[in-house]
């Protein structure tokens, strides 16, 4: 697997880099953001780790770009803690979220669980483990194909964005708290992640052209967490 890492530090940089070739992948390492897009482009990239402030652009520019037509897993990286940055990045499309400084171990497990779910997402998952389709609506899900439909047209979507509205749609009737769908789709524990569920509802929502305000499928219960009727 060819992992993508950008990141002007190059202390950081090469932190990852040897982290990530100890695990067996291939790295391709950028200081810059140029150049980026053009791997993307060449390259069969299956994860990237960008860092949100490039000298010569931005993380969340290339994340822009790179989900116009890719959807592989992204991880940001930043010294920055506001919550409107972290929102921002995740409303773009990303992944997952790590401030500087991290421990290189902890973001490896994070690596491995995003493609984990990226590889199953694209290989449509073990035949064993393929369960009957889920409509909701004119809303189809296919867990076996890890595929999802809108009114017959295919939604592009993550494999984050899918597994959520899988989790919802399972769980048909029911409130699901935010802490158990962060907590289930995620893998990891819930530690005041509402703004990560909240921004890639947000960005589902949007895929779907559902209204904020009055959503036909994905509804908010406040203080609560979400449902699907």
């Amino acid at each position: 697997m060819k992992i993508l890492v950008a990141d002007d530090e190059k202390e950081i940089a090469d932190l990852i880099e040897i982290y990530l070739t100890n695990e067996g992948y291939e790295v391709l390492k950028f200081y810059r953001a140029e150049g980026v897009l053009d791997a993307v482009a060449e390259e069969n990239i299956s994860l990237a780790i960008l860092d949100v402030m490039l000298p010569d652009g931005d993380g969340l520019g290339l994340l822009r770009e790179i989900r116009r037509e890719h959807y592989f897993p992204v991880i940001l990286l930043t010294a920055k803690i506001q919550d409107t940055d972290k929102i921002t990045g995740l409303t773009l499309g990303a992944d997952d979220y790590v401030t500087k400084p991290f421990n290189p171990l902890e973001l490896m497990a994070r690596v491995k669980t995003q493609l984990r779910r990226y590889t199953r997402y694209n290989t449509g998952g073990a035949a064993e483990e393929a369960p009957t389709e889920l409509t909701v609506r004119g809303l189809t899900i296919d867990p076996g194909a890890y595929k999802a439909r809108l009114n017959g047209s295919e939604l592009t979507l993550t494999p984050i964005e899918f597994s959520i509205l899988l989790y919802l749609c399972e769980r048909r009737g029911k409130v699901v708290t935010t802490e158990e769908l962060y907590e289930k789709v995620w893998g990891e524990d819930f530690l005041d992640a509402n703004n990560t569920v909240m921004a890639h509802i947000a960005r589902l929502r949007a895929k779907m052209h559902e209204p904020s305000r009055h959503p036909r499928y994905i509804k908010t219960v406040w203080g609560v967490g979400y449902t699907i009727e």
